[in-house]
């Protein structure tokens, strides 16, 4: 069907993410219509003036919104860490310290078992309306792990992260510096060729992250290796992860729980994206991060679902939203806009996240007559349909693993 044009009829509200297209900041259109052709949007605009096309799609007035852009996750593991969530919720303390369980047990996974359970938690997302999506390495901390699992991420995903600087590894306990330099050396030699992104775990509340000199250390080797940089910024406490977002010219500081003044103002100056990941929060119990003062203060504010299998075990944008709206204090206009323009801001990708002409034609149907629903209905399952850019064909919510990359 490439190279067809494709007219999805009868949208009761059109989330469009350009107010040059329709009313107010998301640029609503209602009563609209949309043509994309081959893997791109045409035309977008009402009903009633909508071109002919080879295929038709009826929305049925159902709204529909751009495809999530979750911009930050962790997807390539093995095991599984319900005992410490159940600890956690029974009172113990998020440290950070479970980060080496799942690195023993995907060093032990075989490729093929990584690579399945990636390829199930990206069907899982892609039913739940992301289109696109970031995957990091960072559980394997061996140079031939980290580089297995930048090849395992790359079969679902062209937005590649490699974050060997997560945690020391444990063999290194006692040689942090020993290990920063394998990670600034053959591990980012071998790696930076399959990544997009170098990330880094910047966090002086977690024993076995990186301190301001060794972070700097790896983003600067991975920008000088040609790749963009991303940041664990203000996890757990206050720390030097956002100023140093914004000292390299970070395209997002990710997490942002405990910023300072200096810390807002500096995402602001330098055009760091925040990205906020509150289902850590969520499943840690610890405070939310205040969206309100970064919104506010005029910085681009993302939502992504930080899926991991430790702190934030879930592939869902719309829950990620509904927590928002609930917790952080953003409307649910805002959380929207996070979700998806945000995340595209947060990956530079001026391609998605929009439904403009121009963009790619990846779109979520929603069984709502709004996108409002998507926190007002928290836990319900409203994404009834995805558009992904070149299929002329829905992907039913129940439907099988994707194939493509998203």
């Amino acid at each position: 069907m490439a190279g067809r044009s494709l007219l999805i009829a009868d949208i009761g509200e059109l989330v469009t993410n350009d107010d040059g297209l329709g009313a107010g900041p998301l640029g609503i259109i209602h009563d609209a219509a949309l043509v994309a052709e081959g893997d791109r949007v045409v035309w977008v605009g009402p009903q009633v003036a909508a071109p002919a096309a080879d295929d038709r799609l009826d929305a049925g007035g159902r709204a529909v919104v751009p495809g999530f852009v979750d911009s930050h996750s962790h997807l390539v593991f093995a095991g599984d860490r319900a005992a410490e969530f159940e600890a956690r919720m029974s009172g113990s303390a998020y440290t950070g310290g479970g980060i080496r369980r799942t690195v023993a047990a995907t060093r032990a996974a075989t490729s093929g078992q990584l690579a399945a359970n990636a390829a199930r938690l990206v069907a899982e997302m892609l039913r739940q309306g992301s289109t696109t999506v970031e995957v990091k390495s960072g559980y394997g901390l061996t140079v031939g792990d980290e580089r297995r699992s930048l090849e395992v991420a790359g079969m679902v995903t062209a937005e590649t992260t490699f974050l060997g600087a997560h945690v020391v590894a444990p063999e290194y306990a006692d040689d942090p510096q020993g290990y920063l330099d394998l990670v600034t050396g053959p591990m980012l030699a071998a790696c930076a060729p399959l990544a997009r992104w170098i990330d880094v775990f910047a966090e002086p509340h977690a024993a076995s992250a990186f301190d301001e000199g060794a972070a700097r250390a790896v983003l600067t080797a991975g920008i000088r290796a040609g790749l963009g940089a991303r940041v664990h910024a203000a996890q757990l406490g206050p720390g030097p992860g956002a100023s140093l977002a914004a000292e390299v010219g970070a395209a997002s500081a990710d997490h942002c729980t405990h910023l300072t003044d200096a810390d807002v103002g500096a995402l602001k100056d330098a055009g760091v994206v925040a990205t906020l990941l509150p289902a850590a929060e969520f499943s840690t119990r610890s405070p939310y991060p205040d969206a309100r003062r970064l919104l506010d203060a005029g910085v681009t504010v993302a939502l992504a679902t930080d899926c991991n299998p430790g702190t934030a075990y879930t592939t869902s944008m719309p829950f990620v939203i509904a927590l928002a709206v609930r917790e952080m204090r953003m409307t649910p206009a805002e959380a929207v806009r996070a979700a998806t323009a945000g995340g595209a801001a947060a990956l530079r990708r001026p391609d998605v996240g929009s439904l403009r002409p121009g963009a790619r034609a990846d779109l979520a149907l929603l069984e709502a007559p709004t996108f409002v629903h998507l926190a007002y209905r928290p836990g319900v399952p409203l994404v009834s349909s995805v558009v992904r850019a070149g299929q002329a064909s829905w992907v039913s919510s129940s439907g099988s693993s994707p194939t493509a990359r998203m």
